[in-house]
């Protein structure tokens, strides 16, 4: 993979991997954003089984669509206006409105062609993706009040340090601590499986 320098710069080359016809490399913005989209449909979506297809919907209108996708936002900032979209859309085939407090994210995009995600996921891979989904939602959940906030406010809304030091009427400090604290967790939850996951991996290479 080419020298890249941030996050944001990551994500360009994955997505012009992808592009290229490198699906493997959509698994790894598919492996990054995951708990975000998760997260992020929980805010419309209280159902964990509904929560989870809504996601995977979102991932598959991602991949369908990136071939569009030329960089003028942020790919994180992309991928979570599918999600409000795919959410919403949900919500209104099943004559269900969008919580109270809906999030302001922006019009959603419509994506009407693209490439079809292909089907060379092994049921043990899927299996890895819920339980990862539903781990990082226990997670998350498990998490202090403050420290829940604090995250859902960073990962999923996209606010700045200041921005969320305001919200929450506390130093920058304490918030950076707070996230830290809050991914530290959510790291610890994930890690066994990341590990397993990997080990599986591995064996089948051989």
């Amino acid at each position: 993979m080419a020298d890249v320098d941030t996050p944001q710069e990551l994500d360009l080359e994955l997505v012009r991997r992808v592009q290229h016809g490198e699906s493997a490399a959509f698994d790894v913005l598919v492996r990054k954003y995951q708990h975000r989209v998760v997260a992020l449909v929980g805010r419309y979506i209280a159902d964990w089984s509904e929560c989870q297809d809504v996601a995977q919907d979102t991932f598959i209108r991602a991949y369908r669509a990136i071939g569009s996708f030329r960089g003028d936002a942020q790919f994180s900032t992309w991928l979570h206006r599918i999600a409000v979209n795919t959410a919403k859309n949900y919500l209104a085939s099943h004559n269900r409105r969008p919580p109270t407090d809906d999030i302001d994210i922006g019009d959603a995009e419509q994506f009407d062609s693209g490439t079809r995600l292909r089907d060379t996921d092994t049921p043990e891979r899927e299996l890895m993706r819920q339980e990862l989904e539903q781990t990082v939602m226990k997670a998350v959940n498990a998490l202090p009040e403050e420290l829940r906030f604090a995250i859902t406010l960073r990962e999923v809304e996209g606010l700045s340090y200041e921005d969320i030091a305001q919200k929450m009427g506390c130093p920058i400090g304490t918030v950076r601590s707070r996230i830290f604290r809050a991914r530290e967790a959510i790291d610890t939850e994930l890690r066994p499986l990341l590990d397993i996951g990997s080990a599986t991996r591995e064996k089948s290479r051989v």
